[in-house]
């Protein structure tokens, strides 16, 4: 959904956005109170009555693969991603969103995960393991607006599929970016049919953009079966 469906659908007044606002989350994501938390520790956020509360409770990582990707061992990836926030209600969502860097402000190889709380963005986390994603790219010109939709369309539970949903992730690269939505089960083929139809609607892609899957057991293999004289080869993405 836009932010004018997203607040329409829960009877709000859309927040003004005021100038300068959107900053960049490698050198701000620090100020935010959570980064004084265990990032491991799924901290539900406190919703005050008068707030209209979400379906879940989320967190948002940001995670950037440097020049040497030290990001396909479990242990190095879980490093690289930095907890930006958590939210539990629409008004938190939009006070963390409005202070967000824009797809086309961030740097190439940057990603943004906004995952169910609890579930960390990463193929071994135990709601992960067994699951998949779809994945699609776009071009750049086209992204903003897509992650965005891709993001209101998950708080507002418009892929309909309840707890097999696990998180969307937005992966900034050079020549277009990547849009993916996690789910729990590869084996469950009709929950993966109606996450990928749900996101083919959401961002209203015409047939002829294809959507590719991907289950992270195979990922999980691919990684697991390199051996260490092939250390330079390319690793399979995590996002």
């Amino acid at each position: 959904m836009t932010e004018r469906k997203m607040c329409k659908f829960y009877n709000l007044n859309v927040p003004e956005r005021r100038s300068g606002e959107a900053q960049g989350i490698a050198q701000n994501h620090g100020n935010n109170e959570d980064d004084d938390r265990n990032p491991d520790d799924p901290l539900v956020p406190y919703v005050p009555p008068h707030e209209h509360k979400l379906e879940y409770s989320y967190w948002m990582w940001f995670s950037r693969r440097p020049a040497r990707d030290l990001t396909t061992t479990p242990t190095g990836y879980g490093q690289a991603l930095r907890l930006v926030g958590r939210v539990g209600s629409v008004e938190q969502w939009w006070g963390l969103y409005t202070h967000l860097a824009r797809p086309s402000e961030l740097p190439p190889l940057s990603d943004l995960h906004l995952f169910k709380l609890g579930i960390k963005p990463m193929w071994e986390d135990p709601a992960n393991v067994n699951g998949g994603k779809w994945v699609v790219r776009l071009r750049k010109t086209q992204t903003g607006r897509a992650w965005e939709d891709l993001c209101m369309a998950m708080l507002g539970e418009q892929f309909m599929v309840g707890p097999e949903l696990c998180g969307v992730v937005l992966s900034v690269r050079f020549q277009d970016d990547h849009l993916a939505v996690w789910h729990r089960t590869a084996s469950d083929t009709a929950a993966a049919h109606r996450v990928r139809d749900a996101l083919r609607r959401i961002l209203q892609l015409p047939a002829s953009v294809p959507i590719e899957y991907k289950a992270h057991g195979d990922c999980l293999r691919a990684t697991a079966s390199r051996a260490p004289d092939h250390e330079h080869s390319e690793p399979p993405p995590r996002s």
